[in-house]
């Protein structure tokens, strides 16, 4: 009679946030199935210990998982689905932003784009455009055409909010904004990066 392979799935978290020093087992950075007792006994199998060489992060490779599973179970075969690697984010305590900071960055924010706009409109000059469409419209020259510039101005504050999809905390719709976007790539490079640097198998290499 044909024995039946016992086989494991794994399939690793994509990114992890734990306490400094922490000893991490299967559970904490995979998904671990399979149709046999000792399941169990897997997910609760140390894998790594943090230690002050990893400063803030750290990556464990499928690799070295794998490695350390057969170690422990050499007649169960492992098969790894989806993330090769997981990033473990290590927390050092957190603090608490000073509300004075954040007042300073959002003044500084603040100004900084009421200055790039102002600059834009001066280049193209805006002033100009409006005064020339008064004329174009009504045949009457103003310094000041009012019922164009006004709309004008919160037109362009309406338009940001809808382009950047947020008032506050509030969404207009499930699409992501361009700045989440940009967010989400930066993170994603950032994330690449860690995975080839961090690698805890080339901590194990050097040794």
């Amino acid at each position: 009679m044909c024995k039946i392979e016992q086989k494991v799935y794994l399939r690793l978290k994509k990114k992890i946030t734990v306490d400094q020093y922490q000893v991490l087992t299967i559970h904490d950075i995979a998904h671990v199935t399979g149709n046999f007792r000792e399941l169990e006994d897997i997910r609760q199998l140390k894998i790594y210990e943090l230690t002050k060489q990893d400063k803030n992060v750290s990556v464990i490779d499928g690799f070295h998982l794998i490695d350390v599973l057969l170690s422990a179970y050499p007649n169960l075969t492992f098969e790894l689905v989806g993330p090769n690697q997981v990033i473990v984010d290590i927390k050092k305590g957190s603090r608490k932003a000073s509300p004075i900071l954040i007042a300073c960055i959002w003044l500084l924010l603040c100004i900084g784009s009421a200055m790039a706009i102002m600059h834009f409109h001066f280049d193209v000059d805006m002033k100009q455009v409006h005064q020339s469409l008064h004329t174009y419209l009504t045949g009457e020259e103003s310094e000041k055409p009012l019922w164009i510039q006004v709309p004008y101005s919160l037109g362009l504050g309406i338009g940001m909010i809808l382009f950047f999809n947020h008032v506050f905390k509030k969404r207009f719709n499930e699409e992501p904004s361009p700045l989440e976007i940009e967010m989400f790539n930066y993170q994603e490079d950032l994330d690449q990066y860690l995975v080839t640097h961090e690698n805890v198998l080339n901590h194990r290499n050097d040794d």
